[in-house]
This record gives C-alpha cells, sequence and structure tokens, in this order.
C-alpha cells in the first residue's frame, strides 16, 4: 500500500506537501540519472474533466450537536458575505477544526468547497471528519465530489483508494472488483500525469497482494509507455517481478505460449549444431542422452525472460526519449497545484511554452499521419510477441489527450487567469462545442465568477452558435454579480437588439438610464445610448430629443450631452431645424462648461449659420455673438481658434506694449470647424465616452501651409 504524504498548512491555509514528498523541487538532472531519492508525487495537478458545480451540494448534516462555537457566526460571516476573501475562509475552517464541531466543519467546508473546488486537501479533511464520525458513506460521497472536481488529484485517487480498501469487507467477492474499477477509473484519469507514479504503484503493489501476478504485470506493461517522473523505477520493478516468478506465472497465456515456443525452437537448432559436434567426439556405442519432451527448463525459461525483456526494452528507450522532451518543462514548475496567490511572469511562461510544444507534437503527428498513413514500423520483426505497435489514429487520439491533460493540469495552477480558460476553450471548440461549452460553465460558474471579460466572451460563444437564450442568462448572471457594470448591459442591449427584438433592447437601455440618476457620468452614458438607438433605428428623434433633455436636466455641466443633443438637430431638416440649433448653442453657453468647449459649440452654430441660412442678416447676427464670446473668454483664445500663432509668441513694441506676431492687411476672423462626429459614432475609439474634443482641433488646417485656410474677410464679415 502507497502511505499518504504528510502535509503541512502553506501561509493562507492551503495544504501542500511536506518536502518529504515534494516534487516541485525535483533536481534538474535529466534522466537517465534520475533514481528515486528525487522524490515521489507531490501536491499533483488536477482534472481532465470538468465538474458540474450543481455536484457540489451535500446533503444534510446528520449530526447535531446543538449550539455553534462562540465565533463561528462572526466567522462565518466575514467568509460569506466576502467570499473572494480565501483568507476568511481558511480562518474559518481553521476555527471549526480547533473546536472539534463536526456540525460547524460540516457547513464551512462544504461552502468552501463550492467556491475552491481544487483544494484537494480539504476534499481530505472533510472525507476524514466524515469517517471520523463513523459515516463511511459519507466519507466515500465526499471523495467522489471531490474527484468530480479534481479528476487528476492523484493525492485524492489514493486517499479514496484507501478509505475504500479500510472499509469494504474483502472477503466479499464483489469488493476485490470495486477496487479494481476504482483503480481503473483512477488511471484513466490521472494515469498520464508526470507525478502518478505512486499511484501506479499502488496499483501494482494491490494486484500483487491479491495474488494476480498477471494483472500485476499488465498494469506494468502500461505505465512502461506513460512519460513519468519515476520512469525508470517502473521499468526496475518489472524486471524484478519477471525475475522472481516463473514466466507462466506472470505472462498472459498468449504471449508465453508464443515465446515459449519460438524459445524452444532455437533451442532446438542450437542443440541440433551441437549434436553434430558431440557426435564426432562420442566413442563408438555411445548413445545420445535422451531430454524428455515438454519438460521445460531453466535454461529455457531464462530465454523467455531474455525475450520479454527484449520485447519491452524497445519500449522503455521510447518513453525515456519522451521523458526527455518533457523534462525541463517538468522542472520548471514549481507550483503546480492551486493557491490563490498570483503565479509570478516566469511560471506563467512556462504553462504557455510547455502547452506550446505538445501541441506542437501533436500536429507533427497529425500531419506524418497525413502525409503517410500506410507506414507501419518493421523494425524489430526478431523479437516474437512484442506489445502491439498503436496504428497512427490512435497515436494522434493519444497526443489529443495528453494536450487536454496537460491543459487540466495548467488550469489547476492557473486556475485563476482567463488567458489559459480562453486558450483552452479556442483547442476544443474546433474538436467539439459541447466540451468547449463545459469548460466555459466550469470557468465562469466556479473560479472566476467575477472576471467579466471571459463572461462576455461566453455570451459571444452562445450567440455565435446559436442559443441566444444561453447568451442571454450568461449575461443576466454576470449583471447581478457584478451590477452597474455599464459594458455589460450594453452587450445585453446589443444582443437584443441582433436578435431583431429592438423594443427589450430599448427597454435595457431605459432602465439603465432609470436605474442611474443618482451616477450622472452613467446616466448621461446610458442616456446617449439610448438616444441613438431612438434616433438611428427607432427613426423616432422627437423621442430621443427628450431624453436628451432629460439627462441635461440632471447633468447640465456634460458636453456630451450638449454635443449629442446638438447633432442630433444638425442631422434633421436644415430650414426646420434651425431655430433649434441656435437654441442647443445657446443653452450649452449657458451651461456650466469649460471656455473652450463654449467657444466650439459656438463656432458649430456659426457654420450651420452659414452652411443653411437664408439671409446674411441672420448669418451676421451669429457672427457678432460669436466676436461677442470670444472677447468675454479672453482675447488669446480667438487666435488659438483661427489656427493662428501661439498665444505666448507675442513681441514687444518700441514703446513695450506686448502684441502679436501678425501681418496688419490679416485680419482675425473664425474659422468654422469640419463637422463633429455624427449620433451612432463609435465613441470608444476616443477618450473615455464620447470625447469628442478631438474632432475640434484646428491644427490639422494648418498644416497644408495655409496661412487662412478658409478667408472669409473679403468683404464677407466686417473686419474686427
Amino acid at each position: 500500500m502507497a502511505a499518504e504524504g504528510c502535509e503541512e498548512m502553506s501561509g493562507n491555509g492551503e495544504l501542500v506537501e511536506s518536502s518529504a514528498t515534494e516534487t516541485s523541487e525535483v533536481p534538474g538532472t535529466p534522466p537517465p540519472e534520475m533514481t528515486e531519492e528525487n522524490g515521489s508525487a507531490a501536491v499533483v495537478p488536477e482534472a481532465p474533466v470538468g465538474p458540474d458545480p450543481a455536484s457540489f451540494s451535500m446533503q444534510p448534516a446528520a449530526v447535531d450537536e446543538g449550539e455553534l462555537p462562540a465565533d463561528f457566526e462572526r466567522l462565518w460571516k466575514a467568509a460569506y458575505d466576502n467570499p473572494q476573501d480565501f483568507t476568511s475562509w481558511t480562518d474559518l475552517l481553521q476555527y471549526c477544526e480547533q473546536e472539534g464541531h463536526v456540525t460547524a466543519s460540516r457547513r464551512a467546508l462544504e461552502a468552501f468547497l463550492i467556491r475552491y473546488p481544487l483544494c484537494y486537501g480539504y476534499w481530505k479533511k472533510f472525507a476524514d471528519l466524515e469517517r471520523r464520525t463513523g459515516y463511511n458513506d459519507k466519507a466515500e460521497e465526499v471523495c467522489i465530489q471531490g474527484l468530480q472536481a479534481i479528476p487528476l488529484s492523484v493525492d485524492l485517487w489514493i486517499h479514496y483508494i484507501n478509505l475504500l480498501l479500510g472499509t469494504l469487507d474483502m472477503n466479499l467477492p464483489e469488493s476485490p472488483k470495486r477496487i479494481r474499477s476504482v483503480f481503473e477509473d483512477a488511471v484513466a484519469a490521472a494515469g498520464l500525469d508526470f507525478h502518478s507514479d505512486r499511484l501506479w504503484d499502488l496499483y501494482v503493489e494491490w494486484e500483487k497482494e491479491q495474488g494476480n501476478m498477471k494483472n500485476a504485470t499488465a498494469v506494468l506493461d502500461r505505465v512502461l509507455k506513460v512519460p513519468t517522473q519515476l520512469y525508470n523505477t517502473h521499468y526496475d520493478k518489472f524486471k524484478e517481478h519477471l525475475n522472481n516468478h516463473e514466466p507462466k506465472e506472470v505472462l498472459s497465456p498468449e504471449e508465453y505460449e508464443e515465446l515459449r515456443e519460438l524459445c524452444r525452437q532455437s533451442q532446438k537448432a542450437e542443440r541440433a549444431e551441437q549434436v553434430q559436434e558431440e557426435e564426432k567426439e562420442r566413442p563408438p556405442g555411445e548413445e545420445e542422452p535422451v531430454t524428455p519432451e515438454g519438460t521445460d527448463t531453466e535454461e529455457l525459461m531464462q530465454k523467455i525472460r531474455e525475450q520479454v525483456l527484449l520485447c519491452r526494452d524497445k519500449v522503455y528507450q521510447d518513453n525515456e526519449g519522451e521523458v526527455r522532451k518533457r523534462w525541463h518543462f517538468e522542472d520548471a514548475i514549481k507550483r503546480p497545484y492551486f493557491h490563490v496567490k498570483p503565479l509570478d511572469r516566469l511560471q506563467l511562461r512556462t504553462w504557455h511554452t510547455y502547452l506550446d510544444w505538445e501541441i506542437t507534437e501533436l500536429n507533427k503527428d497529425t500531419n506524418d499521419l497525413n502525409q503517410d498513413p500506410n507506414q507501419a514500423a518493421t523494425e524489430g520483426s526478431e523479437v516474437t510477441a512484442p506489445p502491439q505497435e498503436p496504428s497512427g489514429d490512435a497515436v494522434v487520439a493519444q497526443d489529443d489527450y495528453r494536450v487536454r491533460i496537460l491543459f487540466e493540469r495548467c488550469l489547476i495552477a492557473c486556475a485563476l487567469y482567463e488567458e489559459f480558460w480562453t486558450r483552452y476553450i479556442q483547442y476544443l471548440e474546433p474538436q467539439s462545442v459541447d466540451e468547449a461549452r463545459a469548460v466555459y460553465k466550469r470557468a465562469c460558474e466556479i473560479h472566476l465568477a467575477y472576471k467579466p471579460n471571459i463572461h462576455m466572451h461566453w455570451a459571444t460563444f452562445e450567440e455565435r452558435h446559436g442559443d441566444l437564450s444561453e447568451a442571454r442568462r450568461v449575461l443576466e448572471v454576470l449583471e447581478k454579480k457584478l451590477p452597474g457594470l455599464a459594458v455589460v448591459r450594453i452587450r445585453r442591449a446589443a444582443l437584443e437588439r441582433r436578435a431583431g427584438q429592438l423594443d427589450q433592447s430599448e427597454a435595457l437601455l431605459r432602465e439603465a438610464v432609470a436605474e442611474s440618476k443618482e451616477k450622472p457620468t452613467l446616466h448621461a452614458f446610458y442616456s446617449i445610448k439610448l438616444a441613438r438607438l431612438l434616433l438611428k433605428l427607432g427613426r423616432d428623434p422627437s423621442s430621443a430629443r427628450r431624453v436628451l433633455q432629460e439627462a441635461l436636466e440632471i447633468s447640465p455641466d456634460n458636453d456630451k450631452l450638449h454635443m449629442n443633443l446638438l447633432e442630433l438637430e444638425v442631422s434633421g431638416d436644415p430650414w426646420a431645424s434651425a431655430e433649434a440649433v441656435q437654441e442647443c448653442v445657446t443653452r450649452a453657453l449657458a451651461a456650466p462648461l469649460e471656455p473652450h468647449t463654449k467657444i466650439l459649440f459656438s463656432q458649430r452654430g456659426l457654420q450651420f449659420a452659414e452652411d443653411y441660412s437664408n439671409s446674411i442678416q441672420s448669418v451676421l447676427s451669429v457672427y457678432e455673438e460669436h466676436q461677442k464670446l470670444l472677447k468675454e473668454l479672453g482675447g488669446t483664445k480667438r487666435e488659438a481658434e483661427n489656427g493662428d500663432e501661439d498665444p505666448e509668441k507675442l513681441t514687444k513694441t518700441d514703446d513695450g506694449s506686448v502684441s502679436a506676431q501678425v501681418p496688419p492687411t490679416m485680419p482675425h476672423v473664425p474659422i468654422t470647424t469640419p463637422p463633429p462626429p455624427m449620433m451612432g459614432t463609435d465613441m470608444s475609439a476616443q477618450a473615455g465616452y464620447g470625447g469628442y474634443s478631438n474632432w475640434y482641433q484646428q491644427p490639422q488646417y494648418g498644416s497644408y501651409g495655409y496661412q487662412n485656410t478658409w478667408n472669409y474677410n473679403q468683404g464677407y464679415y466686417p473686419p474686427s
């Protein structure tokens, strides 16, 4: 039996292996110099199959110990109110363990493991708690639930098997069958892990204890093909197993008979040659000694052993090559278990590089299979009964499984990093949409419940694959977890719009506008989005105007609202909207806006008058108002708006006064600006949302070398 590793608490309560069994510090010496002293598997990475969060629900406690410990409620509230605070949970668990209160411990462990199911050590603690209280069935249930969450956990598999060995009646015929079935589940789930040696060893030793030497040989044959940390010790154990028993006891009947016949034929050939030599030297009249037909001599048994090892030696050499390829990656991984503490960049880069390499190996095998599918290895044909080489498709399938195992190992150590979940999903999606969906579900509902990006990726994934109801559900759940996050509400509205549900999209935005009145900036943002929807898609400018006007009552100092309202009016019929445009400009000039913003609004009004007014008097009236504004806000503003020299570039005259270096024949006139972005443009490309100021910068016009780009002063406006 394999003994369980010693455990100790890390700084935040996570269980890690003690130095006696630590593998993250394995020496960097490459094989074949590796020895058993390098250490056995430590806290092993977990999980080729994602858990179903619903499966974590526990049965009601069967033990009622009365009142809970004195500080339980206080610690429970601290952890439950802030479930992302790992330290609060470990403080609660440690307190319950110290108090020895079963009900409190059970309640705390159940809640903790729903949120942090990758902490395999606490699953073990939970199972031990149930076993100590006499609930072996409950302990077994806890182990099964833990293995659903982290099926790659070698430690938890061993703990489960030891639990069964200690509680099942092995005299019953069904007990060994069940143990063997669990072993098979364990090696299927975690047997390809680089640190799975202890699990394989336990399986082999159990089969020997049951007297099933042939089964033990079969298990050893399987592990000889798996690149593990202690791969060389498995070959040594195979040779020891073969030498300690008769070949007939450890080999399958088919392999034994085939090797026996081969070796006997070989012996006969050797004996025939030997007889010819002996006949020449045998005295006359002496007959050849007779060997009983069918007798298996010790010499024959030794030849069979040699043939067996000859078959396995090629497998061992190939496996050693696979170990060498992976050794430097595995040696660089220092924390293969889950922890809430961040990983350093070197560790993250190691995982990415390892995944890159494993995927490249898979692609090589796939390309080789496509190029020459009928190619078969013929080396070693003189060896009888070698293990059958897998077909090309089987090799690719096995490599794909290795890639998945590595992804699952990575998602234990890097469970809190979105990039690895996203990468795994991108790998799975071309093969199976359902498998990719299961990974999204595991990431978003368990490990990254408060990370909005991956939730929105999930919603996009579902929409892309036609499941709009699931996409809606994902975004709704995210918004409940992170209320007030504007991008989520906008995504929900956009989803409904793309689905043709314009009324629902409008309703979502109206709800957001109503709920954000206490947050003026957010309220303005939603109001602009709603107004654009009503104007561009709803073809309802009056409703859009009303939304913006109501928003301006709450945020009169928001220049984005003023600008969107102005552009709404400008985009209408110029003959009917002239008065409304001037009202917008007047409202903006009366609002508590920055001086340069007011000048921009005044210029926009002047441009509209120039473009669409039907009388020169109205144009001149607007122009005079613009000039007054320039004087009120400072003379230097006027030069800056006209695209002239920097206001600071002034020279002194002979009398000591300051004047600008401008030719006297070129009076300064206002320069109208190009139209600002219309409603509906992508405001995210600007600073913040709606950063319209970039559209009003004048230097671009000076870059063409013109002194005064639009020179209206000749007989159009009176000189200033």
